[in-house]
């Protein structure tokens, strides 16, 4: 007997980075594919967009599919500086591959600074656009570590699938 797949899947996924100046190796800090002015970047083989990487495992986790460090891992100098939207497009593919799209994103990032507020709006537009989905389905959140990890950004991502109709043309 075969079943049903099921309308509709929850994915979660995180990533962290650590911060450091140019000189320490640090990047220029992007999140959600969105350049963040600040004097410290992520640590990173890739480009270090935490909030994408953490979206990409979202989407992934939520078919089972595994995680990033699978598909593009770490020791691969083919993958060195890359762009996190590349990631994010994979797993995307690999979701509609399997017939299902998302369809509403939380996102939370950490980061003590710079403050984040001001760039609320512009990084849930990217997010969305690089999804297909309207702006008002993707929530962003934004919250400090009270000082204790000062030297890091993390950000977690809760992501809603569910099945695609026949015929609906977001590929």
């Amino acid at each position: 007997m075969t079943s049903s797949p099921l309308p509709y899947r929850v994915g979660y996924g995180e990533d962290a980075h650590r911060l450091a100046l140019p000189q320490d190796g640090g990047r220029p800090l992007v999140l959600g594919g969105v350049g963040v002015p600040s004097e410290r970047g992520a640590v990173a083989h890739s480009d270090g967009d935490a909030a994408l990487h953490a979206l990409a495992d979202a989407l992934l986790s939520g078919l089972a599919l595994g995680d990033i460090g699978q598909y593009f891992p770490d020791t691969a100098a083919e993958w060195r500086g890359m762009d996190s939207r590349v990631i994010l497009e994979r797993a995307l593919g690999l979701v509609r591959e399997r017939g299902y799209a998302p369809l509403n994103v939380a996102l939370v990032v950490t980061l003590d600074r710079p403050k984040l507020g001001p760039l609320r709006a512009e990084i849930a537009r990217s997010v969305a656009a690089l999804l297909a989905l309207p702006e008002g389905e993707v929530g962003v959140s934004f919250k400090t570590s009270e000082g204790l990890a000062p030297d890091h950004v993390q950000t977690r991502v809760t992501v809603l699938l569910g099945l695609r109709e026949p015929g609906r043309g977001d590929d």
